[in-house]
């Protein structure tokens, strides 16, 4: 499963940001998606979870960006979306999308990952 993210850019701080993931598979069809989550890995850290959201749409956060990011999901388009609100300068990373399973055409589909979109802060 490829995935592609878009919308990331660079934004003052207290801006908003809007980044998507859209979900394909080349040569078949998609028809379920599990599990989606946004990582972000900043330069000279570890990558990690920012948000996650089920396929039924529970969604949980990392403690650092509670309150100002949503994550949610179109499952009929294959996509996730991250609202991202009162950035701050600490969120500036490259953020990935992940899929944790999908069912398609051509079988199972596990851990796919995106190319990353990069999200830079200003002061």
């Amino acid at each position: 499963v490829q995935l592609v993210e878009s919308g990331g850019g660079l934004v003052q701080s207290g801006g908003s940001l809007r980044l998507s993931c859209a979900a394909s598979l080349s040569s078949g069809v998609i028809f379920t998606i599990g599990d989606m989550r946004w990582y972000r890995q900043a330069p000279g850290k570890q990558r990690e979870m920012v948000a996650s959201i089920t396929q039924g749409g529970d969604s949980s956060y990392a403690a650092s960006v509670k309150g100002r990011f949503a994550i949610s999901r179109d499952n009929a388009k294959k996509m996730v979306y991250l609202q991202m609100n009162n950035l701050k300068t600490e969120d500036t990373a490259v953020y990935y999308c992940y899929l944790d399973r999908a069912g398609t055409s051509r079988g199972p589909r596990y851990e796919s990952w995106g190319q990353g979109t990069q999200v830079t802060v200003s002061p």
